[in-house]
């Protein structure tokens, strides 16, 4: 038997749920297994878990997967959901929550960092936007709101369960790259970030490489029913890792996903921003980077429509939006549900409809939030165009795409064909080609995402192109004109 056979088990520490997904060296999902949990959102801002409870979670999943899959394991691999921080006591017990991405906690912390000139150079020097969501902005909000608090360690979620995995506290580039604390030039912890927090170096996990690997310890090797030593890669954050999972990793190839949210990363292979700050810039592995955003609002507004109008069946309430022409007969829509990240990255703005008549209906209002997502999204592909990089093709995946409107909407904005990937556990398995490239099984990134092939190719239609480049320019216009009126 040689290494190439048996399975690579990618685990994904994700916002719901951990889940572990076992991949052989050509890409294909052998086996999965799921652990939810909870997060815990009883008060204004806050969104945080347990993390012993993540860990058990992460254990129980990788357990099942084991016994789940026939094949021999040669190593695990893991990723998780970006933006966590847990402070750990000296014998690296959690004494905080496990923060998410979505605690918003820090936005006055944020704001004030934002309304400072220097925060234009933290966004440069960490590819990470002055954002709430940022652990930087996070432990400015410690400093200032609990500061009896003083952990002897600070880490991401992902930095803890690996450390039960190996025994050591190390975190690596791409996860890092999402932190703000970060130079994604020197590959090193940025000063004045660690400044402006309040912490130390020596209170952060040790840096490696995405592809490095440490030895699993004996003890969880034991109760997983894996072999002692076994090979665990560091792995890396879930959107850079999702580029790979749905192979797109070539220079100028873009991931779109859309789910609840969405997002838009095309891969380069020097790190960076857009002059305006409008993008971000996180690591993949070995010289590849993602420039590009994430939007909060994606398939969530198809669904908010339906629940609005009283419709069960959102397919329905699509297929009637389809048949509204291009511009909502005169409505327009900012579908900030849920406020929005790229390319603003203002942490508070309201939706909007402009141009509401009373012979609209639902199938209006339903197209007009569509193609609102359609066009945030083809503003960070702009952002990411300004920087000088082609975007093209653009790799698609997500439930939302079950639908052929939203399909036919976004391959028009972007004006690019969208090539659709199956929906089969991206960051995953991103993390399990990452694992057989570290193995020294693939020999490159782009080996490993050329075993991934869409399934259906949407073309856009030029007409429909046309009307989103025309449109375009109103919404930045009418978000200024908002925010001006909300501030």
């Amino acid at each position: 038997m040689t290494l190439g056979d048996g399975v690579v088990l990618g685990i994904d520490l994700g916002t719901t749920a951990t889940k572990v997904v076992a991949a052989d060296r050509r890409g294909r999902v052998l086996a999965l297994a799921e652990r939810g949990y909870p997060m815990r959102t009883d008060q204004p801002g806050l969104a945080v878990h347990d993390p012993d409870r993540v860990l058990h979670a992460a254990l129980a999943a990788v357990r099942e997967c084991v016994q789940t899959c026939q094949d021999p394991v040669r190593g695990l691999s893991f990723t998780g959901a970006m933006h966590t921080l847990i402070g750990l006591d000296a014998d690296y017990r959690p004494i905080t929550p496990s923060l998410s991405w979505a605690d918003n906690r820090a936005i006055e912390q944020a704001a004030r960092l934002r309304s400072d000139p220097a925060s234009a150079g933290l966004h440069r020097a960490t590819g990470t936007p002055v954002h709430p969501f940022a652990p930087l902005s996070k432990l400015v909000w410690f400093a200032e709101q609990d500061p009896d608090t003083k952990p002897a360690y600070w880490c991401a979620l992902k930095d803890f369960v690996l450390r039960h995995f190996t025994g050591r506290l190390v975190t690596e580039h791409s996860y890092s790259s999402g932190s703000g604390l970060m130079n994604i030039h020197e590959l090193a912890w940025h000063q004045p970030s660690l400044e402006l927090a309040g912490i130390t170096a020596e209170q952060l996990p040790e840096l490696l490489a995405p592809t490095d690997t440490l030895p699993l310890r004996d003890g969880v090797a034991d109760d997983l029913g894996l072999p002692r030593g076994l090979p665990v890669v560091a792995g890396g954050g879930d959107g850079p890792l999702a580029n790979l999972g749905v192979g797109a990793v070539r220079p100028g190839m873009a991931a779109l996903s859309l789910g609840t949210s969405g997002a838009l990363r095309v891969v380069r292979t020097e790190p960076g921003i857009d002059e305006r700050g409008r993008t971000f810039c996180y690591g993949i592995a070995e010289g590849y980077w993602v420039l590009g955003g994430a939007v909060s609002n994606g398939g969530v507004v198809s669904q908010w429509a339906a629940e609005l109008v009283g419709e069960e069946d959102m397919a329905d309430l699509l297929a009637e939006a389809a048949l509204v022409p291009p511009g909502a007969n005169g409505l327009f829509a900012l579908p900030y549900l849920l406020g929005e990240r790229a390319p603003w990255w203002d942490p508070d703005p309201r939706g909007l409809l402009l141009g509401l008549r009373r012979d609209h209906g639902r199938a209006e209002l339903t197209r007009a939030m569509v193609e609102g997502v359609a066009q945030q999204l083809a503003l960070v592909r702009d952002a990411v165009r300004d920087t000088g990089a082609e975007v093209s093709p653009v790799r698609a995946t997500g439930g939302s795409f079950r639908s052929a409107l939203w399909g036919q909407l976004i391959a028009a904005a972007l004006d690019t064909d969208l090539e659709i990937t199956e929906d089969s556990e991206g960051s995953g398995l991103g993390a399990c080609l990452l694992g057989w490239r570290a193995l020294g099984v693939l020999s490159s990134l782009e080996d490993a995402a050329g075993l991934i092939t869409p399934t259906e190719t949407v073309h856009p239609d030029p007409e429909l192109a046309e009307h989103f480049a025309a449109a375009r320019p109103r919404v930045e216009r009418v978000y200024l004109a908002l925010r001006e009126l909300m501030s």
